[in-house]
Order: structure tokens, then sequence, then C-alpha cells
């Protein structure tokens, strides 16, 4: 099997995803561009922008319709701004070292997509021969046809207009796994040969990873976040769940690891609300595996409930001590080589103790580099006691500073939540 080849410089990257219409009470593009001194500052080095085409209006849902009904491949909301605009934010963002990924939406569009009436041939028809939707809940979107040579030519030179006009870095593609794979491998050829494109996948499927896509969802180890926050799940289904979510991971790939996102905050509740005191041991989860963390926007700001997803509703933006902890967390990352994405960090060795329900314990590595996390991912105090030889070393606590000396059959004791991260010290 074939790998796509990563980027050096997306090694030690963090993702931030961005809702333009929640950001700010405008809701435009401008308003963005001032907080991009502020993603510089907490470290981000990617910025996926949600969809920025205009919205289809025919079987709209809410008062502003879905994203990802899209009626116009190459236009651009006018609620937003125009393309200038955008323009303008992806080179800023660009020059204050991020790279910009647009979401893109190629399972389905709007039922007043322009292609509907020139070309109805792009779309699925049912046995009746009337355009339908993917599924009876995406009633505002019809389903394109991959089996249409020249609609899959229309799409890839759709994302080259992105490329070509605003300077794009690549795509986040919406329900990858919907889409024929052949066409995404299709289309990173001819991306490509306009510039390197980094993409990622809203899905599973690793059959993508092939020749296609950089990244893809961990979903499953998100469900167990969750799960183990409101006490349905243990440990113990996360160890099962990294024998195949990270162990067998193709070497080359990354794995987008994240604690929300836009389907996640509208349809189940924000990080606070579905995590609760347990959001501080997930994120130094999410930050320590081996994968990309994502942070969506609000997150930093303890942006505390769910956004509505068709309508205006902007996120509670005030200052809060989760922006220093993901400031500190993604500097962490970049520091230490051992905690870098994918082949540029260090596999991950599992520290058992004897309390392997609700102690997550590991250690990476990478040439000079090690670090050693312990996580106690319970509502409960545990004293422990580490096994193996893996961990003992000398270690810095990379949010005290304190020192501190570990020997075979360490004991320590751990408050509900309680979460290290050391850092190795030669």
């Amino acid at each position: 099997m074939t790998e796509v080849i990563q980027p050096e410089w997306s090694k030690a990257l963090t993702m931030y995803e961005v809702n333009i219409r929640q950001f700010s009470k405008g809701g435009t593009f401008n308003e963005f561009e001032s907080y991009i001194p502020k993603l510089q500052e907490m470290g981000i080095g990617i910025v996926w922008i949600m969809p920025i085409q205009p919205i289809g209006k025919e079987k709209r849902k809410g008062s502003l319709g879905s994203y990802y009904s899209i009626s116009d491949y190459t236009g651009v909301n006018p609620e937003f701004g125009d393309l200038k605009d955008f323009k303008r934010i992806v080179k800023k963002l660009q020059k204050a070292g991020m790279y910009v990924l647009l979401d893109w939406v190629a399972n389905h569009t709007a039922w007043d997509n322009k292609w509907k009436d020139s070309h109805p041939e792009y779309y699925e028809k049912d046995a009746n021969g009337n355009f339908r939707a993917p599924y009876p809940e995406w009633e505002d979107v019809m389903k394109l046809n991959y089996d249409c040579k020249e609609m899959r030519l229309d799409m890839i030179e759709s994302m080259k207009y992105w490329v070509k006009e605003a300077g794009i870095d690549g795509f986040r593609c919406d329900m990858a796994h919907l889409v024929p794979t052949d066409f995404w491998n299709q289309a990173r050829v001819e991306l490509d040969k306009l510039k390197p494109m980094f993409m990622l996948a809203e899905s599973e499927n690793r059959d993508l990873l092939e020749k296609a896509f950089n990244v893809l969802y961990g979903w499953n180890i998100h469900h167990l976040t969750n799960n183990i926050a409101q006490q349905k799940k243990s440990v113990y289904e996360l160890d099962a769940a990294l024998q195949n979510e990270v162990y067998e991971l193709p070497s080359s790939s990354y794995q987008l690891m994240f604690t929300s996102n836009h389907d996640e905050n509208s349809w189940h509740g924000s990080a606070i609300q579905r995590l609760g005191h347990a959001l501080d041991a997930m994120n130094v989860l999410v930050f320590t595996l081996d994968g990309m963390p994502l942070i969506y926007n609000g997150q930093e700001a303890g942006h505390a409930r769910k956004l509505e997803f068709f309508d205006k509703d902007i996120i509670d933006w005030k200052e809060d001590k989760l922006f220093e902890m993901y400031k500190r967390l993604i500097a962490i990352k970049k520091e230490n080589k051992a905690l870098w994405n994918g082949q540029f960090g260090g596999n991950l060795i599992r520290v058992y103790t004897n309390n392997n329900q609700h102690i997550f314990a590991f250690t990476r590595e990478k040439e000079e580099n090690k670090v050693f996390v312990i996580l106690n991912l319970s509502y409960d105090v545990h004293e422990i006691k580490l096994y193996g030889n893996a961990y003992t070393g000398q270690y810095r606590d990379a949010f005290s500073n304190e020192h501190i000396t570990l020997e075979e059959a360490h004991s320590m004791k751990l408050r509900p939540w309680e979460y290290k991260v050391l850092i190795g010290v030669k």
C-alpha cells in the first residue's frame, strides 16, 4: 500500500476550526481577521475554515441554512464578505505562519445549486427519475452522481479555483467516505500540480490514506473520551481501541484528535457540557496521544453551550484559563519530538499499574526526547504503583516545573481527573 507523504511543516502542528457565522456578532471575514494575532499567540499551525460558499434557499433548514448546502462552489456567501476579504485573511494567516484548509462538500449540493439546471446529469435520481437527498434527514441537499465523468472534472476544477484564486493550502473534506475513493485520488493528483496539498478527511476509512488524504478523523477515540467522562466506559476500552486506532494506523498518516468540533458541539453539546470535570484530563490526552490535535473555535474561551447550526448564535467570548492551557499544550507538543505527529513522533508505550481500569499511563520517546503521561480517568482518588521500567528516569513536570525522579515500583497518589505530563531530563 502506498501512503501519502507528510510535509515536514506539519510534524508538530495543532489545527483550529473556524465557524465564521458564529465567530462574531457580524459573522464576517473582517471580524475574524482581528482574532488572527490571538491564534498566533496560542500557537495554532493550521486553520480549517468551514464552508464559505453561498447557502441554498430551497428546502433550507432554519433561518440561515446549513453551510454544507452549497449553491455555488466558486461563490462566496455575501453574509461573510467577498472574495477579496477571504483572500486577505488567507494571506494574513499564512503570513502569521499558519496554513489554511477550506471545508469542501463533494457528496451533495443545495437543491438550487446552479448545476441542477445546467447539468441535471450531475445528480443521482430515484426510481421515478427525480432528484434525491442522500438520506431522508438531509432533505436540504441533493446527491451528486459520481458515475458522471464530467461532474467529477467540474468538481476538481471548482476545488482548483480556490487554490489558484485564494492560495489555500488544502481541504477538509466533508463525509469523505460517501464519495468514491478513486475520485479523491484523482483530485489529489490534479490539485498537487498547483501546489502540494494538505488534506483532512471526515472519515475513518483507511483506503483514503493511500493516495488522497494526510489526516483521518479519530471519532472512535473521541466517543470513548465522552463515555469515560460519563462513566459509561473505562480505560480498558481505551486500551482496546488504541490497538486499532493508533498502533495499527499506517505509519505516515495522522489521526485528528479532538474534544469538540462543529458537529459534536451542535448536536451533542460543548466539551464542557459533555466532559465536565474530565475536560482538562481529556485535553491532555488529545494533545499527547499520537495524533494531530484540533481546537474548535470558542473552546479556548470556555464556551460552555451548544451553538445553533442553522441559525445565528454567537460564541460567548471571554478570558478563560483554557486559553493558557491550550497555549501550553501546543508549546509542549512543539518542544518535544516525542509528541510530534505520526512518524515524526515517538511510539506510544503503555505503562501499566495496579489500577488499569482507571489509570492510563504511557511513554513516548524520540531520539533525545522522552515524555511520560499519567492520567487518572475517574472521579475517585487512587493510590497507584507503576509497573515495569519504561518510565524510570529524571523528569520535569511540564505544568509545575517540579523535578522528579521515578524509580521502579514508584507509587503516587492521584486526585480525580488528575494528570501529569513529565518531560525527561538528562
